[in-house]
């Protein structure tokens, strides 16, 4: 876990959506690159979970994932943050950021700026059980990205 800078605390322009699914919730993010809609899809998730207002930025978490492809990549993306979220210390992000995005490789360098997620201080909002692969869709136009997910709830 590293330290908070003062100009890591400007959060970005919401730039995601949720959508009614049967028993589950689908998360249709977007962005002016892919990489900003990764970013935006991973918030929306940390956000549905509990009210982003009550997530101070304390401590920053980085990750790195890899895919086969775009798919998984987005896949593994939101898995290794849901993992984060649900092993101790239960770290929950206000802001997801990635650093680094490699298109070819398939590879993402991100950090996630937050604090551990406390019952009594965080609301809680409704528990993600899984990222799945189910109607996952990935478009991207020149000028607007946008990536579609349904989270297991």
């Amino acid at each position: 876990m590293g330290d908070i800078k003062e100009e890591d605390w400007n959060l970005p322009e919401c730039k995601y959506e949720y959508l009614d699914h049967t028993a589950d919730i689908q998360i249709h993010a977007w962005g002016s690159t892919l990489s900003e809609a990764f970013e935006q899809c991973a918030n929306a998730m940390f956000h549905y979970m509990t009210e982003v207002e009550y997530i101070e930025m304390k401590e920053s978490y980085e990750i790195e994932v890899e895919g086969h492809d775009m798919m998984t990549l987005l896949y593994n993306f939101l898995d290794e943050l849901l993992f984060i979220f649900s092993a101790e210390p239960n770290y929950i992000a206000r802001k997801v950021q990635i650093e680094e995005f490699d298109t070819t490789a398939f590879k993402i360098k991100a950090k996630g700026f937050g604090e551990e997620f406390q019952l009594g201080k965080h609301p809680q909002g409704t528990e993600v059980k899984a990222i799945t692969f189910s109607n996952m869709q990935i478009h991207e136009n020149e000028g607007k990205c946008e990536v579609f997910v349904i989270l297991d709830i």
